[in-house]
């Protein structure tokens, strides 16, 4: 819903800057009580956050930064860090400061509490959202889904081919596209793999004979795992001074379905500062039931499911 997309989506919307034109279209939309947004510019010492509106200040206080600060559940942190970044939010009234300003007061609890009950609440397992990275961990990145609700992504959950950490699929701000993988006790857990192709729709974009980039993932005794796309690696023989996080060129020997196999020769390595581009999705839908990223050919079976 168009409503309720994750932060930072609304900022360029004419409709949102029409709002914000002057202070009677923000009469409007606090009479409609419409979720606008804007970029959040001081945070006081009471964790009180300013807001510039552009014709005036609006201020979110404490206890409208966020779902569950008032009750204890959040940390304030979840209001601090949005200083600099666009908020949502709803207007709940004006008053006038100590200069006989114009004030709007806001609240971005109340913008979250909506997205939650009209849009979060009604989705299920299965579900691909849009959401926007905000953070990354070691464990795994969190994205938002709606008006600054955040779920977790595990790093295992990111891609087939394996990760040391996020930041080598993904940067803050990149938006992107996930499958809900879990909803437990309102706790949201997402997937990505599944939005990335099978093995086959993978290996379709290579042909043996073929040199190609990847990533050396894993050196190990039998050979180096060298990712030509997020779900897809393959093992070539190791050479000396290879290490894992290096670029490679790789001459594709052969591509073998039945085992899920693709050997390489490793050509090249070399030290490189990679920045992880927007991902290519294969999934257009809306609802995935199950994923199987195995071939046909295989007699192993790798699949997710949704049900």
């Amino acid at each position: 819903m168009a409503e309720f997309l994750p932060e930072g989506c609304l900022a360029q919307d004419k409709e949102n800057n029409i709002y914000m034109s002057s202070i009677t279209t923000l009469t409007e939309a606090y009479k409609d009580q419409k979720i606008l947004e804007a970029r959040a510019t001081v945070c006081d010492s009471m964790h009180n956050l300013t807001v510039d509106l552009g014709c005036i200040k609006g201020v979110i206080p404490r206890c409208e930064g966020a779902i569950g600060i008032k009750e204890g559940r959040v940390r304030d942190i979840a209001v601090i860090s949005r200083v600099g970044r666009p908020v949502n939010f709803v207007i709940t009234g004006f008053t006038r400061n100590e200069c006989g300003d114009a004030v709007a007061l806001l609240s971005r609890e109340k913008a979250q509490r909506r997205c939650m009950d009209n849009y979060v609440s009604n989705l299920r397992v299965g579900d691909v959202v849009n959401a926007r990275i905000t953070h990354l961990e070691t464990f795994g990145a969190f994205a938002d889904i709606g008006c600054g609700i955040v779920a977790l992504m595990p790093i295992d959950a990111i891609s087939v081919s394996r990760i040391e950490h996020p930041r080598e699929r993904f940067s803050v701000g990149m938006d992107i596209k996930a499958v809900i993988k879990s909803i437990e006790n309102g706790r949201i857990s997402l997937s990505h793999k599944e939005l990335l192709g099978t093995w086959q729709e993978n290996a379709d974009m290579f042909s043996p004979g073929e040199t190609v980039a990847g990533i050396v993932r894993s050196v190990e005794s039998y050979g180096a795992f060298v990712e030509l796309a997020p779900n897809l690696a393959g093992l070539a023989e190791c050479k000396d001074s290879v290490k894992v996080g290096q670029q490679a060129s790789v001459y594709i020997k052969s591509i073998i379905p039945q085992k899920m196999k693709v050997k390489l020769i490793i050509v090249e390595t070399f030290d490189y500062t990679y920045t992880p581009p927007q991902p290519k999705y294969f999934f257009e839908g809306t609802h995935m039931e199950e994923f199987v990223y195995s071939p046909p050919e295989s007699s192993r079976i790798i699949s997710s499911s949704f049900a």
